[in-house]
């Protein structure tokens, strides 16, 4: 818990210095009819070892439940010195390094992080990333349509199969600016975009199209193709990315015969724990020819008088630095210790261990997959390929089976009911590097006595 050092006497003579009688005095510009004598429902004060009793009672009833639940956010292994090193003091209170004399080694992190996302990628530059990976779409969806000169329209198509959430949000942020989103269908055997079905847009004005890879339902997409044909209708593509799944995949650099246009995605997956949704960081990348309109932060390297090498932000576009009319984004973050995070992780794995991590995910998610579907009333949905995350149907209730896996100590994956109707009871399901055979086996029993427990509907 966080310590405050101030006895009662340092207290008053705070106070004192700066000419009030009580702390209450501070707050005086807080109108009467604003203020409130005491709070409801809030129990009396609570010594400290009190409330360390408490929260240690709170966080056990949790238990320790085995999560095979994926859909954008994913429990990978973080070696302990990871947040060891990022929570020093250097890293962890450091601020925005406006002054790059004094935050040579906070830029130089970042740098590094720049460096390496361009790697995993293939990409040529990076930011200092967004948010989270669904604001980082809607940025790279704003910054294709600022990008592609040759389009007149600020008209996309965006795969069905890109995660719903992220669409959700793509809407949010860029309704207002006039951004017009076609959704494109999917085939409900493989589980991907279809090349074929953007064919009825040919000839039409579009500004990019945004692939996810792999999409939601763990399938890998056909990018190749839908690169190409983008590119042949005069579209920038926009790659959605799960960057544990580049130590195996093809970088999106490297897709069709140019490659795409932008990157971006989700950086949780490098060293960042789930904590109940966040913080996360957004990653973005692109070609070197859009790097005037990449919103958020640049760090660049370059020499110092004395010929010495070294780092500062650069390409400043943010209306806090120039004209706003002119601004690529109010973007503001760097979300620093994450990225801080992601850099060590990803320093520590190594493109070995970032390989290693992937390839046992992949496995372990076959392992799953086959174990569940041997239980009478669960098969698989699509026929596709996919990296570590796969959907089952049930032939009951998905929602009640969920439930009792709950009970029996088991999350047992993302109910798709809601974003995706037309599957029906289906589950999107997901096993990474940190489970074991032993507990694949028990997640499969679980399921058994789940099924067994609801009936069909």
């Amino acid at each position: 818990m966080p310590f405050n050092p101030h006895t009662p006497d340092e207290i008053r003579e705070m106070l004192d210095v700066i000419g009030v009688d009580t702390t209450e005095q501070l707050f005086d510009e807080i109108p009467p009819e604003l203020r409130i004598d005491d709070l409801e429902n809030v129990p009396p004060m609570a010594s400290e070892m009190e409330i360390s009793r408490t929260m240690h009672d709170r966080a056990n009833r949790d238990g320790m439940t085995l999560n095979f639940i994926g859909a954008g956010a994913y429990e990978h292994h973080i070696p302990a010195a990871v947040w060891q090193i990022t929570t020093r003091g250097e890293y962890y209170s450091a601020y925005t390094p406006y002054q790059a004399e004094a935050s040579q080694g906070t830029l130089q992190l970042i740098y590094e992080f720049q460096s390496m996302m361009c790697a995993l990628t293939g990409m040529e530059v990076s930011n200092a990333s967004l948010y989270d990976g669904a604001s980082a779409v809607a940025e790279a969806a704003l910054m294709a349509v600022r990008a592609n000169r040759k389009s007149k329209s600020r008209r996309l198509l965006v795969a069905g199969t890109l995660n719903p959430r992220y669409r959700e949000v793509m809407v949010n942020i860029t309704a207002g600016q006039g951004l017009v989103l076609d959704e494109l269908p999917w085939c409900t055997d493989a589980g991907n975009t279809v090349s074929e079905s953007l064919e009825r847009f040919a000839g039409e004005d579009i500004a990019a199209v945004i692939v996810p890879q792999p999409n939601f339902f763990g399938v890998l997409e056909e990018t190749d193709a839908l690169t190409d044909w983008a590119h042949a209708n005069g579209a920038l593509v926009v790659a959605v990315v799960n960057p544990v799944s580049l130590a195996l995949l093809r970088p999106p650099g490297a897709w069709g015969t140019d490659g795409a246009d932008i990157v971006c995605g989700e950086g949780q997956p490098l060293g960042v724990p789930l904590s109940a949704g966040g913080p996360y960081f957004g990653f973005l990348t692109s070609r070197a020819s859009f790097v005037r309109q990449m919103p958020g932060r640049i760090v660049g390297r370059t020499v110092d008088v004395d010929g010495q090498p070294g780092f500062t932000l650069t390409l400043q576009a943010r209306e806090q630095h120039i004209r706003r009319s002119r601004a690529t984004s109010n973007i503001c973050t760097n979300q620093g210790l994450m990225v801080t995070a992601a850099t060590i992780h990803m320093s520590m794995l190594g493109a070995e261990g970032l390989r290693r991590v992937a390839a046992v995910s992949c496995q372990r998610t076959r392992q799953l997959v086959e174990g569940l579907t041997r239980i009478p009333g669960i098969e698989t949905v699509f026929s596709g390929d996919t990296f570590h995350e796969a959907v089952i149907a049930l032939d009951r209730p998905a929602g009640a089976v969920l439930e009792s896996l709950a009970h029996r100590g088991v999350f047992g994956g993302y109910n798709l009911g809601r974003h995706y109707p037309g599957l029906g009871d289906a589950v999107l399901v997901c096993a990474t590097e940190t489970k074991s055979e032993s507990d694949i086996e028990t997640c499969i029993e679980a399921y058994r006595g789940a099924m067994a427990e609801v009936r069909v509907a």
